[in-house]
């Protein structure tokens, strides 16, 4: 999507669209500058519409029902129309689903003159997109995460130094195209157009994270009812993403199965009563469970907290461990300073906090949006995280590389390797 300047200001609209509920923010961007912000932000954020329903037609971020998920949007676009009181043609988008991942390019370009201009800078940046792009899958973001001049590592900004020979590490994350494309296809049958398809933990991220957070490094885990999402910042910038199509839904449906009840009774269960870590009077403690048919048989349809709660352990903790697993794989957990921030619904199970700390042995937080002005008290929670980032983005857009000119041949001189200098000092 088109980078917002620095003096503009802006009306923008953001659509969530998640296996159990779509969420609409409409939100006016005023540009701030010459005040204080949060670092990196040039614009403040104030909601002036929101709309949430149910979704339909979505299983794990991607869309099954087409017609239901048109359904679905229409409904949260329109609640947040109305309180806005604006007609919206245009939405940033998350993803969620299409097998999120990323990996890491690295290119090295000659300098032709005596100092980097931008035409360098762009060079280098294309020449590392170059091979980026997979058979079946599409490029959500493209992030310089640190460029190199001759010796001279880690710089944010090579313009105007002087070098011979300038390098850069290039994030690139990327989903299965199959799955945008129809995700795109539902929000235009809506008759709005696609501005942007922002990864949901990256979304996530510029909501919850303190400057701190960004600068020093933390993990941000979106648990999404269909997916678990997550995001590594360092030095204020997104290094790696990843996901796996296991969310609190998941519990839900294990609930269910266990109880032998329906799934709107389980998803009742979980939310009143939904824990990780046991307490000393939940073996005691009964809770009656309907049947599956909707019946009731007296104390012989009942179970305790701790079986609801031993439940919800085992499923929690697989998907911790396959992160964990993926996390270490990558590297991740070490370059981060081991801080984790939990986003998304299932981060509000109660003790979901303490079993990430556990588990990753990190300092974890629950967090919720933060630096955006006008949400009600409903959606100031970290469901609606992945909104609120949406809505802050188009101030961020301008650090990406966008559409690299795949057609242009590497220039002589460039140098093209998968692991980056950054990563590898990193570790």
């Amino acid at each position: 999507m088109k980078p917002l300047g620095g003096k503009r200001s802006t009306i923008v609209a953001a659509l969530d669209i998640g296996t159990s509920k779509i969420a609409c923010v409409i939100a006016k961007l005023k540009s701030e500058r010459g005040r204080e912000m949060p670092r990196n932000r040039t614009h403040s954020v104030e909601v002036i519409g929101f709309g949430h329903t149910r979704a339909y037609g979505i299983k794990a971020g991607t869309v099954v029902d087409i017609e239901a998920a048109e359904d679905s949007i229409r409904r949260a676009v329109d609640q947040a129309e109305r309180s806005a009181k604006v007609e919206i043609a245009s939405v940033i988008l998350s993803v969620t689903g299409g097998r999120l991942g990323s990996e890491s390019f690295a290119a090295s370009v000659r300098v032709p003159g005596s100092a980097v201009e931008g035409g360098d800078i762009a060079h280098v940046l294309d020449a590392a997109s170059l091979h980026s792009v997979r058979d079946g899958r599409a490029v959500l973001h493209s992030i310089p995460i640190a460029y190199h001049l001759d010796d001279v590592s880690n710089i944010q900004d090579p313009r105007g130094m002087l070098g011979r020979t300038l390098a850069v590490d290039l994030h690139v994350a990327t989903a299965d195209y199959p799955a945008l494309q129809n995700l795109i296809l539902c929000v235009e049958r809506c008759h709005l157009s696609v501005e942007g398809m922002i990864a949901a933990p990256y979304a996530a991220g510029i909501a919850a994270l303190s400057d701190d957070e960004a600068e020093l490094g933390a993990t941000v885990i979106d648990l999404g009812a269909g997916t678990t999402t997550l995001a590594a910042f360092v030095n204020d910038t997104c290094v790696h993403m990843d996901g796996i199509a296991v969310g609190s839904f998941n519990v839900t449906q294990d609930l269910a199965r266990g109880l032998s009840t329906k799934l709107a009774e389980a998803e009742r269960i979980k939310t009143l009563y939904g824990d990780v870590i046991e307490g000393g009077s939940d073996h005691t403690d009964i809770i009656m469970v309907p049947a599956i048919d909707g019946s009731t048989h007296g104390r012989g349809n009942s179970t305790t907290r701790a079986q609801v709660i031993r439940i919800t352990r085992a499923r929690i903790d697989e998907i911790f461990e396959m992160l964990h697993q993926r996390l270490s794989s990558a590297g991740i957990l070490n370059l981060t300073g081991r801080r984790i921030v939990l986003t998304g619904g299932g981060a509000q199970l109660g003790g979901v906090g303490e079993l990430a700390s556990r588990m990753f042995g990190a300092s974890v937080r629950v967090a919720e949006p933060r630096a955006v002005a006008g949400l009600n008290n409903a959606a100031r929670t970290p469901a609606f995280a992945v909104v609120a980032g949406l809505a802050a983005y188009p101030q961020f857009a301008g650090r990406e590389h966008f559409e690299p000119r795949r057609r242009l041949a590497p220039h002589e001189g460039t140098y093209l390797r998968r692991v980056g200098r950054w990563f590898k000092e990193s570790f």
